[in-house]
């Protein structure tokens, strides 16, 4: 478990009284940089690991949900590059097409300019111009918080080398007639100007108004209702179910449109439900999915009556009227009519609304590019079904399978200047020419390229591969394709993980793009609420960064993140975790004063004290504990291991219970001075990869190094001492016990006591002189006068507290105590004694119950002994 002999020796620096992170990250970061720790070689022979960043948003900025999500994929990328992986933790941003061009329209706006005035080409360049002056400014942050990222390998989802991969794809799916073009209803931001994909919808209950109406007249009259009064302008039907009687008569006929000089036929339709309503809906096919279906069933025409702005288009009263001012004044029509028979208002309905803009979705008929998805999220199932991928937490599949096996085909195109433009050029009599990368478009007279772009997420669909020089087949995509492991959050499951599970089975060969997806929840506040600026409880993360570092904010993340739950997160809990560092600071400076060094191997087994054995048992657990950890992603689990180790084993117990030996000096000390600076050597470096700065500068100054970063992974050595660990347990429950007492009445921490130790003959006698160090407890000399005993671990502790302990409290605090005991086996002699439970319960709640009732009567015991010894007042 000695550290690599290959790091070269180097000063050793002399710790600071205190620790100051903002001393220490920035330097410690741009060294690290400096020195190419975080680059991957592709021609390495060491084995690859490789995890993709989700690319940001170049508009974006950190954060927490960031933060978390980058600390987790920072530390099991610098695990496996001490466990001598060539390991590439790949950095870079999305463009972010809609979101990105807004920015740049809203600077415009403050200029009394719009995007049409500079046209296409000159807007374009000044996104670019955007994106390097303002964009971006998440790398620096990243580096605040001490993410080991490739930074040289940086990609940008728009740089010439991942455009000519978007442009390759689009070629080859063309060309494969899984992309195609047609006339659908899509969902229509009226905002944005532009189609979004199903995914990109969000679903809110909102307040509306159900409108029920008659069309037709007299004995051809039908009721009919919608939510959506302004779309009845382009109604081309009405349907009813085909088995309904009420409606027989009047299939096939046509019936007056109120507020039109137009007559609609009525048809049948097994989609209308009978059940619903008055069983007959009106059918505007251009403007309702639904809608659609039925009237290309029906060969219904297709009237568009609402434009790009959702602005009523159809000539007479309510042409120029925006959507929401058109419903009115066309209710307002029909009630002046007598057509309007019922009225729900608030009518609360599921509506859609843009995850980007929050504007109210619009259905539209609208010419479209497409992804024929079937085949592709087939063969994206089939992935994890046969377990050539695996999901992480198991129970995510359902979520991943719910979506991949009942995907529509995807819109990918959008109505922006900013993005992949779609490579398509019409020309003057009617072709249509994809070009590929390699080949040149078709010039002359009447040939135009599409103007629209590739949705976003087309482009980081493909990020594991086409930031690895794909279509290329380059070294690096040889070394570290597929990806090892993609962490993210289940939130983007579907918009990301299924769309880079698509692609990468598709271009490469069946090879999915990664062999496990990690999965975590979401940031919330301390009290478990979602982020958000309307809620008043967003957090910058540099903010905490700033004040308590950022080791202190990675720790408390990594503490939270347990597979696939949401993370609530607090300034408590960061202030918390500085102080973890401070305590890794102070003991460690305190343990380097005192002899702890990793020089020489370790002594032999027989030169060392039991509670030098005990922590390097303590140690080889902990290893092997944390090993089994990450390999399950358990990343709560694994800091509060090693949380427990640090404080409570290492700084609380070891440390204090070898300072006698160190004080004493000679042999023993040296002694325990190496096995010490063995076990912060190895916790240091456990500890590394979830707190990077002060675990850099306080291994450096142990071991005079070069770094922690290229430092071994720690390996479990084997070691195990069972009596040993035994042993100590025993000293643990004699100092918690008696600090109990001492606390119970009132006594200062560093107030002494006189203290008789009845240790002979147990395995606490050698602890003595320890045990009274950590009690503050002096010998008993003349006069002395046991006031209290405390029988504990086989070994009895008598006290003298003339003078400072208050009798009748102790007896009242430990009758309670024994009535509490007496009551515990009361309940568990009853369960023993009840032969109906014993059948049915299982053996290890049985075995639970035996173990309640012995330790209930060993508290009997104990406290019975000590209500005794108390004198009488």
């Amino acid at each position: 478990m000695t550290e690599n002999s290959s790091q070269q020796p180097a000063s050793n620096p002399e710790l600071p009284t205190t620790y100051a992170p903002a001393d220490v990250e920035g330097k410690l970061y741009e060294r690290w940089v400096e020195r190419g720790y975080f680059e991957a070689d592709e021609h390495s022979d060491k084995p690859p690991y490789s995890i993709v960043i989700p690319p940001p948003n170049v508009t974006g900025s950190l954060h927490l949900g960031h933060a978390f999500e980058h600390t987790l994929i920072d530390a099991l990328v610098r695990r496996k590059r001490m466990q001598g992986f060539e390991a590439l933790y790949q950095p870079g941003m999305d463009h972010a097409g809609i979101a990105t061009q807004n920015v740049v329209e809203r600077e415009l706006g403050k200029e009394g300019k719009s995007r049409h005035d500079l046209g296409r080409e000159a807007f374009v360049e000044r996104v670019w111009q955007w994106k390097n002056e303002s964009g971006g400014q998440i790398s620096g942050q990243m580096r605040r918080l001490g993410e080991g990222v490739a930074w040289s390998r940086e990609r940008f989802t728009m740089d010439e080398g991942l455009s000519k991969a978007v442009q390759t794809v689009f070629k080859q799916m063309y060309d494969d007639g899984l992309i195609y073009r047609a006339e659908r209803i899509i969902n229509w931001c009226p905002r944005c100007l532009t189609a979004i994909s199903d995914i990109e919808v969000e679903y809110q209950e909102d307040d509306g108004e159900l409108v029920s109406m008659t069309y037709g007249e007299g004995d051809e009259t039908i009721v009919v209702a919608t939510t959506r009064a302004e779309t009845m302008l382009g109604d081309t039907a009405v349907a009813v179910h085909p088995d309904d009687e009420r409606y027989r008569h009047l299939v096939g006929k046509q019936i007056k449109l109120p507020l039109t000089d137009r007559a609609i036929p009525v048809v049948a339709d097994h989609h209308v439900d009978p059940e619903f309503g008055t069983g007959a809906v009106k059918v505007t096919p251009a403007h309702d999915p639904n809608d659609f279906e039925i009237g290309k069933r029906h060969d219904l025409p297709f009237l568009t009556v609402l434009d790009e702005r959702a602005v009523i288009t159809v000539p007479g009263p309510f042409q120029g009227l925006d959507r929401l001012e058109a419903r009115s004044a066309i209710v307002a029509a029909l009630r002046a009519e007598g057509r309007i028979v019922a009225e729900k208002r608030p009518y609360v309905h599921s509506v859609g609304h843009c995850s980007r803009c929050k504007t109210t979705i619009e259905p539209r008929l609208s010419l479209q590019w497409w992804v024929k998805v079937a085949p592709l999220a087939q063969a994206a199932g089939d992935a994890v079904r046969d377990g050539s991928v695996k999901i992480h937490p198991q129970e995510m599949e359902k979520r991943y399978f719910d979506w991949v096996d009942n995907l529509h085909d995807w819109t990918i195109s959008r109505q922006l200047w900013w993005g992949h433009r779609i490579p398509v050029w019409y020309g003057p009599n009617g072709e249509v020419v994809c070009v590929g990368p390699d080949e040149a478009p078709p010039t002359g007279e009447g040939w135009t390229q599409d103007s629209d772009v590739l949705d976003t997420w087309f482009s980081s669909g493909l990020w594991p591969f086409s930031t690895l020089g794909w279509p290329e087949r380059t070294d690096s995509l040889a070394k570290f394709y597929p990806n090892s492991v993609l962490v993210t959050g289940y939130d983007i499951l579907f918009f990301w993980v299924a769309r880079m599970m698509m692609f990468g089975l598709y271009v490469n060969d069946g090879v999915p793009p990664f062999s496990t997806i990690v999965l975590h929840g979401m940031v919330r506040d301390e009290h478990g609420k979602k982020m958000s600026k309307s809620f008043g409880n967003v957090v910058n993360p540099l903010d905490w960064m700033d004040k308590y570092g950022s080791d202190a904010l990675r720790f408390t993340l990594a503490r939270g993140a347990n597979p696939g739950t949401d993370v609530p997160i607090g300034e408590e809990w960061v202030q918390g975790s500085a102080k973890f560092s401070n305590k890794i600071w102070n003991a460690t400076r305190f343990a380097l004063m005192n002899g702890a060094t990793i020089e020489g191997d370790l002594p032999p087994v027989e030169e060392m004290s039991v509670t030098d054995r005990w922590i390097l048992s303590r140690l080889n657990k902990t290893v092997a504990d944390v090993d089994a950890f990450y390999d399950d992603f358990q990343f709560a689990k694994i800091s509060e291991a090693l949380r427990h180790f640090a404080w409570d084993e290492v700084f609380d117990w070891y440390v204090e219970l070898s300072k006698t030996t160190f004080f004493a000096g000679g042999r023993p000390a040296e002694v325990s001075g190496r096995v010490l600076g063995e076990v912060l050597d190895v916790m240091l470096r456990l500890l590394h990869p979830i707190v990077p700065f002060v675990t850099e500068a306080l291994w450096t100054a142990l071991t005079g190094r070069e770094s922690i970063v290229i430092a071994e992974w720690p390996a479990d050595s084997g070691f195990r001492d069972d009596a040993a660990e035994k042993e100590i347990e025993l000293v643990q429950q004699v100092v918690t016990e008696v600090r109990r007492f001492r606390n119970d009445q009132g006594l200062q921490p560093g107030q002494k006591v006189p203290a008789e130790l009845a240790l002979t003959g147990t395995a606490l006698a050698p602890h003595e002189a320890a045990i009274r160090q950590l009690l503050r407890l002096q010998p008993a000399g003349d006069g002395f006068q046991a006031t209290a005993s405390l029988p504990v671990a086989g070994a009895t502790v008598a006290l003298d507290l003339s003078g400072t302990i208050d009798v009748p409290a102790e007896r009242k605090r430990l009758t309670k105590d024994l009535e509490a005991a007496q009551k515990e086996k009361a309940q568990a002699t009853g369960k023993l004694g009840n032969e109906a439970f014993l059948a049915k319960a299982p053996d290890n709640v049985v075995d639970k119950i035996r173990g309640r009732l012995a330790k209930a009567e060993a508290d009997i015991e104990r406290i019975g002994a000590q209500l005794a010894a108390l004198p009488q007042s």
